[in-house]
C-alpha cells in the first residue's frame, strides 16, 4: 500500500503546550506542575524534529521524575500523555529488576517491550486502513465459494473445444454475472447469515521467540529464531457465512500488510516518540552498604539502568532500538529512600523534578464528578444497565470524599484509589439487588452515605481490612 505509514507532523504541531495540559485536565484533577512538565516535554519532541541539520541529534530528551504519594495521578499522567501523542509507551516497575540477585533482571527487557508495543501499534494502524479493501477481496472469496466460477464445456471426448465454439456459447446471455450480483446483494442483506460454507484459510504457527519471551533468555532466542522458518499451513473450516467473510477479511488484510515496513516505522517511531515510565523507582534508591545485602542489588539495578537512560543500542526480534531519543519518565513516592540516595549519574538523568501534590477533600469532589471517567458517572452508567438510575446528590459526594479523606488520614494514605473502595463498600448492596428491584431511581444522599460507611469507620479493627 503506498505512501507513508503514519503523519505525526500535524498532530505535533496540535499539541502546544496549554493544549496538552487542556486535554490532560479532562481526566486528571489537580497536578498543574507535573502536567507543565510533561506537556513541554512533550512540545520539545515535536521541536527538536523541527530543527535542521545535526543539531537534532545533539538534543536529547529531557527526563522526568514525578515525586509523590500513591494515587496522587503520577502514572495516569504518563499514560494520558502517550495516548495523547500516539506515542509508544510502556510502563515497567523497577523493583522487578531485584528479583533474581544482585545485578537485577535482564533491564533491556524495557526496550525490547517497547519495540513489541511500537509493533502492534503500527500493525493496529496498517490493518485498519487495509481492512476495506481486504473485506472487498473477502467477499470475492467467499462469492466464489458460494458461486463457484463456470468451467470451460468439454466436449463428449472429454477434449476442450475450439476457440471458436466457445465464442458461440458465449453469445449466450451471461447468466453467472448475473446470479453473483443477486448473491452479493443477499449477502450484504444479511439474507445467507444462517447458511454454512466450507472455507481454506491459512493458520500461522507460534513464532519460536514467543515461547520464551519474559524468561530472561531473548538475547539466545534472537540467535535462533532464523533457525525456524515460519509455515503457514492451510486448515479446511466448516463456518456460517458472516464467520467466513470475518476469516477472511483477517487473512486478507496479513496479505495487504507489509510487515517489512510495519516493522521498519515500528523502530523509527519508537527511537522518536517512545516513552518508558518506570514507576517505583525509589525502590532501588540506595548506595553499597559494605558489599553486601539488598543495597548491592539495588545499587546494581541502577548502573543496569543508567547505559539504557544514557542512550544505547539494544537487540530486538524486529532490530536494533537506540534509546537516545527515547522519553523516560520516572516516578516514586520516595516516603524513606530520597532521590538523593540514587547514584549520582542517573540523578542526573532526569533532570526535571516535580513533586506532585497529597489530595484534599476538594480534590476528592472533583474527582468523582469532573472527569470524562469519573467514578460517579462510571457507576451511575454500570447501575442504568440494570434500569436502576442513581440520583447521586452533591451533599451525597462530599461526604463520600471526606470519608476517603479521613481514611486515609487514620490509616495508609492510598491517595484516590481510595475513592474505589468507599464506592464499591457504599452501593455493595444495592449493586447486588439490583437485578430484582425493577425500573426505579435510587437517591443517594449524604444521610445515606453516612448510614452506610459510619459504623465501618469506627470499628478502626474492620475498617483497615474492608476499607
Amino acid at each position: 500500500m503506498p505512501g507513508p505509514i503514519s503523519g505525526n507532523a500535524k498532530r505535533g504541531e496540535a499539541l502546544t503546550p496549554r493544549a496538552i495540559v487542556e486535554e490532560l485536565d479532562r481526566y486528571i484533577v489537580g497536578q498543574r506542575a507535573a502536567k507543565r512538565a510533561v506537556a513541554v516535554a512533550l512540545r520539545n519532541r515535536w521541536r527538536r524534529q523541527q530543527v535542521p541539520g545535526t543539531m537534532r541529534d545533539e538534543i536529547s530528551p529531557k527526563n522526568i521524575m514525578l515525586i509523590g504519594p500513591t494515587g496522587v495521578g503520577k502514572t495516569e499522567i504518563a499514560r494520558r500523555l502517550a495516548k495523547l501523542a500516539h506515542a509508544p509507551f510502556i510502563k515497567v516497575e523497577a523493583s522487578k529488576f531485584t528479583e533474581v540477585g544482585y545485578v537485577g533482571r535482564d533491564v533491556d527487557s524495557m526496550v525490547r517491550d517497547l519495540a513489541e508495543t511500537a509493533v502492534s501499534m503500527l500493525r493496529e494502524e496498517e490493518r485498519e486502513r487495509a481492512k476495506p479493501r481486504a473485506r472487498e477481496n473477502a467477499e470475492e472469496r467467499l462469492l466464489d465459494v458460494l458461486l463457484p466460477p463456470a468451467r470451460p464445456p468439454r466436449t463428449t471426448s472429454g477434449a476442450i473445444p475450439l476457440p471458436s465454439a466457445i465464442a458461440s456459447a458465449d453469445s449466450a446471455p451471461p447468466i453467472e454475472p448475473t446470479m453473483r450480483e443477486n448473491l452479493r446483494r443477499l449477502l450484504h442483506e444479511g439474507k445467507l447469515d444462517d447458511k454454512m460454507v466450507e472455507v481454506d484459510t491459512s493458520e500461522g504457527g507460534q513464532p519460536f521467540a514467543n515461547v520464551f519471551a519474559g524468561t530472561g533468555m531473548e538475547d539466545m532466542v534472537l540467535n535462533l529464531q532464523n533457525m525456524f522458518p515460519q509455515n503457514n499451513r492451510t486448515k479446511h473450516r466448516r463456518l456460517s457465512v458472516p464467520e467466513a467473510l470475518e476469516a477472511l477479511t483477517e487473512e486478507e488484510v496479513g496479505k495487504l500488510i507489509d510487515m517489512d515496513r510495519v516493522t521498519k516505522e515500528a523502530i523509527r517511531r519508537a527511537e522518536q516518540d517512545g516513552i518508558i515510565f518506570i514507576d517505583e523507582l525509589d525502590k532501588v534508591a540506595g548506595r553499597e552498604s559494605g558489599g553486601h545485602g539488598p543495597d548491592v542489588s539495588r545499587e546494581g539495578v541502577q548502573r543496569d539502568l543508567l547505559p539504557i537512560v544514557e542512550g544505547s543500542t539494544v537487540s530486538t526480534k524486529y532490530g536494533p532500538l537506540k534509546t537516545d531519543h527515547v522519553l523516560f519518565i520516572a516516578a516514586g513516592a520516595f516516603h524513606v529512600a530520597k532521590p538523593k540516595d540514587l547514584i549520582p549519574e542517573l540523578q542526573g538523568r532526569f533532570p526535571i523534578r516535580v513533586e506532585l501534590e497529597s489530595l484534599t477533600d476538594a480534590d476528592f469532589v472533583r474527582i468523582l464528578t469532573e472527569p470524562e471517567n469519573a467514578l460517579v458517572k462510571q457507576y451511575t452508567a454500570l447501575l442504568a444497565t440494570e434500569k436502576v438510575h442513581l440520583d447521586i446528590q452533591a451533599d451525597a459526594v462530599a461526604e463520600i470524599a471526606r470519608f476517603a479523606a479521613d481514611v486515609n488520614a487514620r490509616m495508609e494514605n492510598i491517595g484516590a484509589r481510595r475513592l474505589h473502595t468507599i464506592m464499591e463498600r457504599l452501593l455493595d448492596e444495592l449493586s447486588f439487588e439490583a437485578p430484582e428491584l425493577g425500573e426505579q431511581t435510587v437517591p443517594i444522599t449524604a444521610t445515606y452515605v453516612h448510614d452506610r460507611l459510619q459504623g465501618l469507620l469506627k470499628d478502626e479493627d474492620l475498617s483497615q481490612y474492608v476499607l
